[in-house]
């Protein structure tokens, strides 16, 4: 049976994010059949920790009945329905009106997307049409950063500061650049080329900066403390607009429901997807600030012609509000926080024990671990040596899966677990990590 279906998956099923030649060599690397909590369960009946929620998605775990029978429910009642043409329906107001209340201050008014390429597709759009029916059509330009990740749509491709995305269909959009990102840098440097690309382009030109709160698919980058105040100060002295990227931190993923509480700041819009569902159905969206809405209301004459046939779509909505209930029910954003402190606690001791272990951080559930020649210069292992990958696959043999981040000759390993997980799971995934790097190190020598 098995056999079967990697056969099948070799004719039919194009991977997203894969190697299309590996799979027809291969065959598919897994194939899951079922979860439960934080584990996967394969086709030959292997157990795996999901140590990255799958896609950094999954955040209340696994085979949660409540999720299935909201959505039966309403699949029951009212399966779907268009918001076209300003038709409604009572669980996308609800939701709309539920994550306004769990946004940071200001933010109250929703957009909504089916994950989070679409969300920042609509981002800028939004930012782009903010401008232009207020007379001011030339700030059309974006800035990301370097090492960032937005999607894989037109405008979020090219907003994506990792050329490797680029390199399948080239930039998507113009009027895209990149500044410094803080990651191997600090604050004071990274404000500086953020000011650089503000003046080499034109203030005038310029119609928002994007940014994760930490930069996920990039290596779970933390930012220095000061750094988003510093973003949101620049972007408040030259009138540009500030999108916080929640696709992966939204949600309790970094010990806050959104991680820009983290410090305290507010952007001008705020892009969701991922956790708002926990992956159980696809679902995104767009937070805009009052003067943001504002704007709209009082400018934005005849038809706003953007909309996706599922924006608001009604099952999408119960799902994403169950699962919500689910996460301040069961104190989610919370455990995230503390048994992200328990990872970090972890991986420290990890490190005080193996001399090619480097960097380590935490912010609520997301995690890595750097993997170093030489952790008191941070020299880099050769790129050919593959270390990171290699520990990767080291660990998949013993029933974890994560993820691994090797951008300019870096060795990221990625964590970011289900937001239920207990203190014995986080013990574990600790201690087939360190053997996993233990027996990668013997090679690397």
């Amino acid at each position: 049976m098995v056999e079967n279906l990697i056969e099948l998956d070799k004719k039919h099923f194009i991977h997203p994010t894969s190697s299309i030649q590996q799979q027809q060599t291969d065959g598919a690397k897994v194939i899951m059949e079922k979860g439960e909590g934080i584990y996967l369960t394969d086709n030959y009946g292997s157990v795996y920790i999901d140590a990255m929620s799958s896609l950094w998605n999954v955040n209340v775990g696994h085979g949660r009945k409540e999720l299935a029978d909201a959505a039966a429910e309403q699949l029951k009642k009212l399966a779907f329905s268009s918001a076209f043409s300003t038709f409604s329906h009572e669980p996308a107001i609800k939701l709309a009106a539920k994550i306004a209340s769990l946004a940071p201050n200001g933010l109250n008014a929703v957009f909504f997307t089916s994950g989070g390429s679409e969300s920042n597709d609509s981002a800028v759009k939004l930012v782009r049409h903010y401008w232009k029916i207020q007379g001011k059509p030339e700030r059309r330009k974006i800035v990301g950063l370097k090492r960032g990740y937005h999607g894989v749509a037109a405008a979020s491709t090219s907003v994506t500061g990792i050329p490797e995305f680029w390199g399948m269909a080239g930039h998507m959009m113009t009027e895209i650049t990149h500044a410094d990102t803080p990651y191997g840098s600090n604050t004071e440097r990274a404000i500086a080329s953020f000011r650089h690309t503000i003046e080499v382009e034109g203030t005038e030109t310029i119609a928002a900066f994007i940014a994760e709160p930490v930069q996920g698919a990039g290596g779970v980058l933390i930012p220095p403390e000061d750094y988003m105040k510093e973003i949101r100060s620049l972007c408040d002295e030259y009138g540009i607009l500030f999108i916080a990227d929640e696709v992966i931190t939204g949600f309790g993923r970094t010990g806050k429901m959104f991680g820009m509480e983290n410090w305290g700041v507010i952007p001008d819009m705020m892009t969701f997807a991922k956790g708002v569902t926990s992956g159980y159905i696809p679902l995104g969206g767009v937070v805009v600030s009052d003067h943001i809405h504002e704007v709209l209301k009082e400018k934005s004459a005849g038809t706003l012609f953007h909309g996706f046939t599922y924006s608001g779509h009604p099952t999408a909505a119960a799902v994403a509000l169950k699962n919500i209930e689910i996460m301040e029910q069961e104190g989610l954003v919370e455990n995230s926080r503390k048994m992200g402190s328990a990872l970090l606690k972890g991986f420290q001791n990890m490190k005080n024990e193996l001399d090619i272990v480097g960097d380590v951080r935490t912010m609520g559930l997301l995690g890595a671990v750097e993997l170093v020649q030489d952790p008191e210069t941070n020299k880099r292992f050769p790129k050919e040596l593959k270390a990171a990958s290699n520990v990767i696959e080291a660990l998949h043999e013993r029933g974890v899966i994560c993820r691994a981040v090797t951008y300019e000759n870096t060795d990221i390993i990625c964590f970011a677990p289900p937001l239920i997980i207990n203190q014995s799971q986080v013990n574990t995934v600790v201690e087939r990590l360190q053997d996993a790097i233990l027996s990668v190190q013997k090679h690397l020598e």
